[in-house]
């Protein structure tokens, strides 16, 4: 990464700004940061739109370099940009795939649910929900005890989701894992996912959310 500096478009709440900021920290990365409240709109100006991120979304890694300044949303594509050719990357092939297999997994099962509720209940309020937005309460807490279901009965068996040590893998799922408790999620029943985020938590240059 010699010769690039690194500005993370984020949200402070947001997991998935948090996933960018811990793979830099465990990489040594420095990394500059510019905020916005989502809740206030600020990701869907017109400046934002133009400059940033023409969906509206963050975060957005910005990227300056010899190539001039380029702009990278979804959280788990600036990881891997952050990650490649790191030890947060496996070398070998199929393990490369799994890895990936489980980010896939986080943004199809688990952040829709875990982090949809963390938000719904913990900024948002359960009084302040649409009916639209109560009619899913149920069917998103039963579908994210399912996915964190699996998470444990994985790591029950392994450390790590892929091979040895921490990957991408881990990173990607321990953002929003961690804070689900804010989603009323109990996570005492998922003694083998506390032991992985306790294992996480203990890494060099590991930084918190909040």
């Amino acid at each position: 990464m010699h010769g690039q500096a690194f500005v993370l478009h984020e949200d402070p709440i947001s997991a998935n700004c948090y996933k960018i900021r811990l793979t830099a920290a465990l990489l040594g990365l420095p990394l500059s940061r510019r905020a916005y409240d989502i809740r206030k709109g600020e990701t869907r100006t017109p400046e934002f739109l133009a400059r940033v991120n023409a969906n509206g979304r963050i975060p957005v890694l910005e990227i300056a370099g010899a190539s001039g300044i380029r702009f990278l949303p979804e959280s788990n594509a600036a990881c891997w940009y952050l990650a490649s050719g790191s030890r947060l990357i496996p070398t070998d092939r199929f393990a490369q795939a799994d890895m990936l297999r489980w980010m896939f997994f986080e943004q199809y099962n688990h952040e829709p649910n875990v982090a949809t509720l963390r938000f719904w209940l913990a900024y948002i309020g359960e009084e302040n929900l649409s009916e639209a937005q109560k009619g899913q309460l149920d069917a998103k807490r039963s579908a994210g005890e399912a996915a964190l279901r699996l998470m444990d009965e994985h790591l029950a068996k392994h450390d790590w989701f892929v091979g040895q040590g921490i990957t991408l893998a881990d990173i990607a799922l321990f953002a929003y894992t961690h804070v689900a408790g804010e989603g009323r999620f109990v996570l005492d029943d998922f003694p083998a996912i506390k032991r992985w985020i306790s294992r996480i938590e203990a890494l060099p240059g590991f930084v918190a959310l909040n």
